[in-house]
């Protein structure tokens, strides 16, 4: 594999499990990607996936019809965007015993505060909890959802929540 490649993927892909896996995985872990097409530009920083793209390493998925992949000027993941008509992102998480799922047009995962935006017919579901508007905002690390009924350029998208009993 060429090595401009092999980085691309390396930098894509090892931020995005970053407290899911122990220490030893996250390095181990493998890095799928299947998509149609890549168009990676280097100076820019950008890897743009494009065609039924889907993601995978360790216990982190990404799919869209398209993802964009930025780093920052370290070289690092900074962002990771997927569109599509049900983009998708799921994540098991250590102390977790199901994983987070979340649909929407838009899912932007912002790698160094470890949040996730889903945009526009938004959906996430966690321990049997689900939430669905215009636009969560998910912070892994707090477990805090944030909801609102507007998106931009649609009309809004009533919330709506169905919260499981405590065991």
């Amino acid at each position: 594999m060429n090595a401009l490649l092999r980085t691309a993927l390396f930098a894509l892909a090892v931020p995005m499990v970053v407290g899911v896996l122990p220490a030893a995985a996250q390095q181990q872990a493998p890095v799928e990607v299947e998509a149609d097409r890549l168009d990676l530009d280097q100076r820019a920083g950008t890897a743009v996936y494009t065609g039924n793209v889907d993601i995978r390493q360790g216990e982190m998925q990404l799919r869209g019809e398209r993802v964009e992949i930025h780093r920052n000027e370290a070289g690092e993941l900074s962002r990771a965007v997927a569109t599509g008509e049900r983009a998708y992102l799921r994540n098991q998480l250590e102390d977790q015993t199901t994983p987070m799922e979340g649909w929407a047009r838009r899912i932007v995962y912002h790698v160094s505060e470890r949040r996730v935006e889903l945009i526009d017919q938004a959906e996430l579901t966690q321990q049997g909890d689900r939430f669905q508007g215009g636009r969560l905002e998910y912070f892994i690390d707090r477990g805090v959802v944030q909801a609102r009924s507007d998106v931009s350029g649609s009309a809004p998208q009533r919330i709506r929540m169905t919260l499981q009993p405590e065991q």
